[in-house]
């Protein structure tokens, strides 16, 4: 047993952590029938005088409905995670998780105030559109961006108004949050 674990990496720390956070997160709303997903993991409109406001705004991104939400996110989160951890590295992926969360999170209090929010389909798209970009050379266009904003971020906007609760403007804002960080000059 301990030959196994000692072949294992722990290779990419935000991504990893994020997942097992956000699992924590999820076991601990199963055990209190959601209550504590709906009062610290989601974001709504709210008092401004609620410290929880704050921390929702931070934390919805962390909070999924029920199983098959979290791993159609981390599916995806934790293919994409590590590649673009190696790549920016762990701080910047981070900055760029929570300034997604953030934008995502007030987004949706100031123009959707009678719904709620959880979950990190947001940054989910976000990474999907950076990784995209991440083959971009001498300011040329990659072709995959391309395909990836009519496939995604176009499917997207064409879904805008189905009543199914998804919530398509923050996966758009997760897409233009991506495109925003590829075009940042990459320092190192």
């Amino acid at each position: 047993m301990k030959k196994l674990f000692g072949k294992l990496q722990y290779n990419s720390p935000v991504t990893l952590n994020f997942a097992f956070v956000s699992l924590i997160v999820l076991l601990l709303g199963e055990m209190t029938g959601n209550i504590s997903t709906n009062l610290l993991f989601s974001v709504y409109s709210s008092s401004w005088m609620d410290p929880l406001t704050y921390f929702r705004v931070l934390s919805h991104s962390l909070g999924h409905a029920d199983w098959n939400h979290y791993a159609n996110n981390m599916l995806l989160f934790l293919v994409l995670g590590p590649t673009l951890e190696e790549k920016y590295k762990s701080k910047p992926l981070l900055i760029m998780i929570i300034v997604t969360t953030l934008v995502s999170g007030l987004f949706y209090i100031i123009l959707y105030p009678s719904n709620v929010l959880l979950g990190a389909s947001g940054i989910v798209f976000m990474m999907i559109v950076l990784s995209s970009i991440g083959g971009m050379k001498e300011g040329k266009i990659p072709l995959t961006l391309i395909l990836v904003l009519i496939i995604y971020v176009g499917g997207e906007f064409i879904s805008i108004g189905l009543q199914d609760g998804i919530a398509r403007g923050v996966h758009i804002l997760g897409g233009i949050c991506g495109v925003g960080f590829g075009l940042i000059p990459k320092r190192g």
